[in-house]
């Protein structure tokens, strides 16, 4: 693992980050078009794990085994869906960012990620009020060989870490606040233990007009789960030969 010490948003992280498939995109980096559906991948997994027909039908939630071709196509092995334009988009961008040695974007923040940076040292304070945690800055941190990279928010001791958001969008308040649902950062939380080594990551929503009713920060645990990080990492080797693919073409045009 690489750390690299430095503020989040300054000039030092934009240019360590450039060319980095990074956590927070991990998401659209795995993100398929004409592939399984999540149920269809619980069935899917289910019967190549060994378990019979009707488990992985229960498990699925299937009353019948769903007659898809792409499941039966999956069930014979083959990979079964294609990048996202949004998956094809960053690959690209990555792809420049790479030759160009800086952000594409020339290190473009909106006031939503203007407003994260400035309120995370809030989120921080909290986190470590409630939980009697001390929280270490870290900044960056990179493969060995820097091909992936996560912009962990702190470790913590020698086993854990640190993630807070501080988002205005109502339905996704709603779904950390009341629904205790924080699925939408999976895999940039597992992600972020695969490349520090971690083996649990607090995930913090931050949301300072909550205060009047104590509960400005919506935290949770989640431990390393070793079966999602192998497909996750499966996943993102995939994506980076897409990024490969970019940046080899590009240098072919140019010779």
């Amino acid at each position: 693992m690489i750390i690299v010490n430095c503020t989040q948003g300054s000039a030092e992280w934009l240019q360590a980050r450039a060319g980095v498939i990074t956590a927070s995109m991990f998401s659209t980096a795995r993100s398929k078009v004409n592939g399984l559906t999540a149920q269809q991948r619980k069935y899917v997994d289910a019967m190549l794990a060994g378990h019979s027909e009707t488990k992985s039908r229960d498990l699925a939630g299937y009353k019948a085994a769903p007659k898809a071709e792409v499941v039966q196509r999956a069930l014979d092995g083959e990979k079964v869906g294609e990048p996202s334009g949004a998956a094809l988009s960053y690959a690209f961008e990555l792809a420049v960012e790479r030759i160009g040695g800086a952000p594409l974007d020339g290190g473009f923040e909106t006031w939503q990620m203007r407003r994260g940076h400035e309120l995370e040292p809030e989120a921080r304070m909290e986190h470590e009020i409630q939980t009697g945690l001390i929280v270490t800055q870290v900044g960056l941190i990179k493969t060995d060989d820097g091909v992936f990279g996560a912009s962990a928010d702190g470790f913590i001791g020698d086993d854990g870490g640190s993630e807070y958001k501080c988002f205005l969008a109502p339905d996704k308040l709603r779904a950390f606040h009341i629904d205790n649902d924080a699925s939408d950062v999976i895999d940039q939380v597992q992600g972020c233990m695969w490349i520090g080594g971690r083996k649990w990551w607090h995930i913090g929503m931050y949301c300072p007009l909550l205060k009047p009713v104590g509960r400005q920060l919506w935290w949770k645990e989640f431990q390393r789960d070793d079966d999602y990080i192998e497909k996750l990492e499966e996943d993102l080797w995939e994506f980076k030969l897409l990024v490969d693919g970019y940046e080899a073409a590009l240098r072919s045009k140019a010779a």
